[in-house]
């Protein structure tokens, strides 16, 4: 096991700070080369295996060029379950999970719900998981995503319905929602420099970045969605790019909706807001 653990600080060693890379030593180890919890922590002398010896250094070469762990690992945690996810969909994020808690947290008894532009499945699933009296619907441009998200849902123990909807073409309102919730693509085409090259070498490109001289192209065309498809006193919760906050407050005030509330993610940066028709 030390040498294991000898060849991963050589090849990530740098890549990783010492904190991470504990992480990806135990993930490593103990669920992508399936050694026991009990051999890792004690280091116990390992068997030749020339497969795992293989598989260990294939994994090494991936992560050092930069693959993110969950893509190797084909899954990542969100909410307390677990989503597969590879290179046709994102990874899902602290700060989407802390979106997912203030829908939540805001719903009870029974009501629907639509996630635009699903991906994985996180949050549509996760909702229907912890509102288990809701019916959800989950839309995605992208049927490769798609294929995905319907695997959480069953992975996930779940009903949640996923349709192939282009919000910016063909939506139209089919029956009425009590809430709207979407993490849609809003990094800015000029904000890719300062982006790492784990994200832009392998998550999908058409689920981040928008168009500098149209940032917001995707949530007016949500907001004017809901106009038409939720409730009366329906709510629409987004996730958002912290430098757009203010236009986003205005954007769903002149859309007609009103309380409109902006929440700090836990890196005190701007990144969810919540309005109700």
């Amino acid at each position: 096991m030390k040498e294991l653990l000898t060849s991963i600080d050589r090849a990530l060693g740098r890549r990783f700070e010492a904190l991470e890379l504990e992480s990806v030593r135990r993930a490593l180890c103990t669920e992508y080369l399936g050694i026991s919890a009990l051999s890792y922590y004690t280091k116990e002398t390992l068997k030749p295996d020339a497969e795992r010896d293989r598989r260990l250094a294939d994994a090494l070469a991936r992560l050092a060029g930069g693959e993110p762990l969950q893509y190797l690992l084909g899954w990542a945690p969100f909410c307390g379950l677990q989503f597969k996810v590879d290179s046709r969909v994102l990874i899902p994020r602290p700060e989407t999970a802390e979106l997912v808690e203030w829908v939540e947290q805001d719903c009870a008894g029974t009501g629907s719900l639509l996630d635009i532009g699903t991906g994985s499945g996180c949050i549509a699933v996760t909702l229907a998981h912890k509102l288990p009296g809701w019916k959800v619907q989950g839309w995605d441009i992208s049927a490769d995503a798609l294929d995905v998200a319907r695997e959480n849902s069953r992975l996930n123990g779940t009903q949640v319905t996923f349709s192939q909807v282009d919000i910016l073409a063909d939506a139209k309102p089919e029956g009425r929602f009590d809430v709207i919730v979407s993490n849609p693509p809003y990094v800015l085409d000029s904000e890719r420099d300062s982006m790492e090259s784990t994200v832009l070498d392998y998550e999908p490109h058409t689920a981040l970045f928008v168009r500098d001289n149209d940032p917001l192209v995707f949530y007016r065309a949500i907001a004017e969605f809901a106009v038409g498809a939720l409730n009366g006193g329906g709510r629409l919760y987004f996730e958002i790019n912290p430098l757009k906050a203010q236009d986003m407050n205005d954007l769903l005030v002149d859309a007609g909706f009103h309380n409109v509330e902006l929440r700090n993610d836990i890196f005190g940066k701007t990144r969810m807001i919540k309005a109700v028709l």
